[in-house]
């Protein structure tokens, strides 16, 4: 089993960011009991296997201050069984990263964090509206490290507009200087309601460069192979197979809960949707009701997703199981177009999996489109 939990605060908004949050945190604590009440009323949402992954994801979970922390974790331990070895994630801002608070949370138990440091260039992060420093962003690594936290995946942003790609270039030695294991890559995106999205309507800036950010993906995907990362999702590269356990479980259509403000489920049959407003969902946990939307999932809806999140890792699709899903209607209605995306060398297919090639990865969405039912 594996656990989300939303934590929907942060102390300022990013430029890019479209995730449910508040720089309000008048009512934090109040947030953080309610999330403990959910986790209590939704124990029984999957079945009785042991906790396996725990990802704290926000907005900023580094916010959350130790008791609040704790009092989760506790819940967390009281209500479900966990495995010996299991995978707690807490992504974390560089700011919020002191000694004491690296402390707090490896004696708390977390032992994975996900820092967004986005680039260690400071005209980037102002660009992005970031807090932090890049001094600040290579410091909380070598403090996480020498406190014991071993496990730990950087964010970078590519695609940030640039006369060319030093600044990436330098992004990354510096990312393999710091000896992290794991780097989640993301293209800047420009979403409509966000401060990007207001300026790039009133032209403030320009669209995001397709060419310039494909010359950036090649060479990040390049860069990283001969350091030894391994791409094993789109966005996501390991040093040493040490993957996101939580994050590949979604991409395998793993069951999972998720709790909290915007927080969403998924049981193998349908999708819960949590109300991404803070105050109707305290209200409604203090109501002993989960304040979530339900979709039921067709035979197309279980196929496409699998599809759309199968072809972005470097397991790929299974064959079988896309039959399964899509109730024997997969390849007799998809044929034809598969044939046209193996033409282009996009796409290879064996006696068993769909996996994308290297030219492939670049087109992974519209591929995912082109061959949903």
């Amino acid at each position: 089993m594996h656990l989300y939990i939303h934590i929907p605060f942060c102390r300022q908004a990013c430029h890019y960011c479209d995730f449910h949050f508040s720089t309000n945190i008048a009512n934090k604590r109040a947030i953080v009991e309610a999330i403990a009440r959910e986790i209590v009323l939704q124990k029984t949402y999957l079945s009785a296997a042991p906790i396996e992954t725990v990802y704290f994801g926000g907005g900023t979970p580094s916010m959350l201050d130790r008791s609040e922390l704790e009092l989760i974790l506790q819940t967390i331990r009281q209500h479900f069984e966990v495995i010996s070895d299991p995978e707690f994630t807490l992504e974390a801002n560089p700011d919020d990263l002191s000694e004491t608070k690296l402390q707090q949370l490896f004696d708390a138990g977390i032992n994975r964090l996900s820092i967004g440091i986005q680039s260690f260039n400071d005209a980037h992060l102002t660009f992005l509206n970031r807090i932090h420093s890049a001094f600040e962003a290579e410091n909380c690594v070598n403090t996480a490290r020498n406190i014991g936290i071993k496990n730990i995946s950087i964010d970078l942003i590519y695609a940030i507009p640039a006369p060319d790609h030093s600044i990436l270039h330098g992004d990354l030695q510096k990312a393999f200087s710091l000896n992290v294991s794991h780097i989640s890559a993301y293209c800047l995106t420009i979403e409509p309601q966000t401060a990007f999205g207001s300026w790039l309507k009133k032209k403030k800036i320009k669209p995001i460069d397709e060419e310039f950010a494909a010359q950036q993906f090649e060479i990040l995907v390049k860069t990283l192979a001969e350091n030894g990362f391994e791409q094993y999702e789109i966005s996501n590269f390991a040093r040493n197979e040490q993957y996101s356990r939580h994050n590949s479980s979604y991409w395998k259509q793993r069951p999972y809960l998720g709790v909290g403000p915007s927080a969403h489920s998924y049981n193998g049959i349908s999708r819960a949707f949590n109300v991404a407003n803070n105050a109707k969902y305290l209200q409604a946990i203090h109501e002993n009701v989960i304040p979530a939307t339900l979709e039921i999932l067709s035979a197309a809806d279980q196929t496409n997703e699998y599809v759309l999140t199968g072809l972005r890792t470097k397991w790929g699709v299974n064959k079988d199981k896309l039959e399964l899903l899509s109730e024997g209607k997969f390849f007799s209605t998809q044929r034809t177009e598969l044939e046209k995306i193996k033409d282009f060398g996009w796409i290879r297919e064996d006696s068993e999996t769909l996996i994308l090639t290297e030219s492939g990865k670049l087109f992974a969405d519209r591929i995912a489109s082109d061959l949903f039912i």
